[in-house]
């Protein structure tokens, strides 16, 4: 399998298909991260000698498609889900000598600078990054000169510009940090550290989000009503592509 296939494609990576839905914590990070990491996609191709960052892993299915789709050693960094945990999943899918589970929060990070080739976090970039700082408080340091960070948060399709809609505040909790790509851009334009190569909208977004509401997990059925409610009309999910200097 080559690197980029979808991990489904081989052997080596068929049991994603099945694990799924059970590993979920949010919309579906394996069609996320078949458009995230494609090669047109990315300024650098994800090789078997690379160490990546997936930071934000939850219960490793980011980071099982990594090993999978690029055979590269994957750090699977996460605050909610304890890395004993992640170890066992990744031992009994035949994957724990190509994943590190790591228990940390991503403002305490104690990884060398210049450890990782590339970073790559979905659905919890936004949860912690959003101030002026962090990209080159806490992520560029970690990323070798010309390594990249590539990063996909659920958003929105426009600025709201007055306020949460009313069919949305039944939903909307303190922390959703939803903006527009240009709002993105805006933020990580302002880093001396890294160059923002590219900010969008992803073509996944629907499809990714129809996958967790069919999961059998109380936040997605909460989120069957939430989504019914927005109707498409408001949400996105935006993709951004930075590269160290």
């Amino acid at each position: 399998m080559s690197p980029h296939s979808p991990p489904w494609t081989g052997s080596d990576g068929a049991f994603l298909r099945e694990v799924q839905f059970d590993l979920m914590m949010g919309p579906n990070c394996l069609r996320i991260l078949e458009e995230l990491t494609a090669p047109q996609a990315l300024p650098l191709t994800l090789e078997s000698s690379m160490r990546i960052l997936d930071l934000g892993c939850g219960r490793g299915l980011s980071s099982m498609y990594l090993a999978c789709a690029t055979g590269a050693h994957i750090t699977a960094a996460d605050l909610w889900i304890p890395a004993e945990e992640n170890q066992e999943r990744f031992e009994r899918f035949g994957l724990a000598q190509r994943i590190t589970p790591v228990h940390c929060d991503a403002r305490g990070m104690s990884f060398a600078h210049g450890q990782f080739d590339a970073l790559i976090s979905v659905d919890a970039y936004h949860y912690f990054g959003t101030d002026d700082t962090f990209m080159d408080t806490h992520i560029a340091p970690l990323l070798k000169p010309g390594g990249v960070a590539a990063i996909a948060v659920p958003g929105l399709q426009r600025p709201l510009e007055h306020g949460v809609p009313p069919e949305l505040l039944p939903f909307w909790q303190e922390g959703m940090h939803f903006y527009p790509p240009e709002w993105w851009s805006a933020l990580l334009e302002r880093s001396t550290l890294m160059e923002l190569r590219a900010c969008h909208t992803m073509r996944c977004h629907d499809a990714a989000w129809q996958d967790w509401l069919k999961c059998d997990n109380e936040y997605a059925r909460r989120d069957v009503d939430m989504m019914a409610a927005e109707g498409g009309r408001y949400f996105s999910t935006v993709a951004m592509v930075l590269v160290r200097r």
